[in-house]
C-alpha cells in the first residue's frame, strides 16, 4: 500500500497481473514466450508428439454452404471452384486418423493438425473428428476468421497472436505436411517449410503432399524454377504433387510407416 502527498491510497499490483503492462511493447517477449509454453504445457499433457499439418484456403465452401446459398453473391461463387479441396480434405483427413488409431504404439499415433481457420482447415478438423480422433489447431487471430471451429478438440485449441509462433508450432511437431489449394497464407507456410529443407534447418524427413495438380501447375511454374538455375533438380523432390487422395493417402502413409 503506497500513501500519496494527498493521503490517497493506492492499491499496488504484480506485475505479472497488470494487463496495461502485459500487453504493452515492453512486455512483448513475455507475450512471445506465452505462445511457445502454453502449446508446450497443453501438448505434453494431451500426449501430443507427432502431427499431420493440413492447411489450405479459408475460402473452400462447405457442402452445406454451398446447399443453404441458393445464390452465391459474385465474389463468393470463384470459391466454388474450391469446394472439391473441402470434399478432399475431409475424406483425406479421415482416412489418416484412421490409419493412425490402428498403429500399435502410442507414441506412433497421429494427430490431425490445422490453421483452425474455416475452409480447407476446418475441413481437416472435420474428417478427424469423424473418425473419432484427436485433432489440434494453431489459429491465428484474424477479424475475418474468428468463426468457432465445432470439430476441434477444445484442450487442443491455440490461437495465437504472432504469425511466427505459430508457424513453428505448425512445424515442431510435424511429421508430414498436406498443402491444398490456398492464398498468400498457404503460399508463405508452404515455402517457408520448403526453405527450411532447402537449407538443412530443418534436418527430420518431412513427407510433403502438394495436392491439386491443375491449380498449382497453373500458379506455380516449379520449372521455371530450375532452368534459371534457381533451385536445383532434385529440390522437385521435396514434395509430392497429386490430385489423388488415394495417392495422397498412400505416400503419407507409407512415408511414415518407413520410419
Amino acid at each position: 500500500m503506497i500513501k500519496t502527498k494527498n493521503t490517497k491510497e493506492l492499491q499496488t499490483e504484480k506485475a505479472y497481473k497488470n494487463l496495461d503492462f502485459l500487453n504493452s511493447k515492453d512486455a512483448r517477449t513475455l507475450r512471445i514466450l506465452s505462445e511457445y509454453l502454453y502449446p508446450k504445457k497443453q501438448l505434453e499433457e494431451e500426449k501430443v508428439t507427432n502431427t499431420i499439418v493440413i492447411f489450405g484456403s479459408a475460402r473452400a465452401p462447405s457442402p452445406e454452404e454451398i446447399s443453404s446459398k441458393e445464390d452465391f453473391n459474385k465474389g463468393r461463387s470463384k470459391s466454388l471452384k474450391l469446394a472439391e479441396y473441402y470434399d478432399a480434405t475431409r475424406t483425406l483427413s479421415k482416412r489418416l486418423t484412421e490409419w493412425s488409431k490402428n498403429l500399435n504404439q502410442e507414441d506412433q499415433k497421429y494427430v490431425i493438425c490445422s490453421g483452425g481457420g474455416p475452409g480447407i482447415m476446418i475441413a481437416a478438423n472435420r474428417g478427424a473428428r469423424e473418425a473419432e480422433g484427436k485433432t489440434a489447431t494453431f489459429r491465428i487471430s484474424l477479424p475475418f476468421e474468428n468463426s468457432p471451429n465445432p470439430y476441434v478438440n477444445p484442450e487442443l485449441d491455440f490461437e495465437f497472436h504472432y504469425f511466427f509462433t505459430r508457424k513453428f508450432w505448425f512445424s515442431y511437431l510435424a511429421k508430414a505436411l498436406v498443402i491444398m489449394p490456398g492464398g498468400f497464407g498457404t503460399l508463405d507456410e508452404f515455402f517457408e517449410i520448403l526453405t527450411l529443407i532447402q537449407t538443412e534447418k530443418m534436418k527430420k524427413n518431412l513427407p510433403i503432399v502438394l495436392f491439386g495438380k491443375e491449380y498449382w501447375n497453373k500458379l506455380i511454374n516449379f520449372e521455371t524454377l530450375v532452368e534459371y538455375g534457381a533451385i536445383d533438380r532434385k529440390d522437385l523432390d521435396l514434395f509430392f504433387l497429386t490430385s489423388s487422395v488415394d495417392e495422397a493417402y498412400e505416400y503419407v502413409t507409407s512415408s511414415l510407416n518407413s520410419k
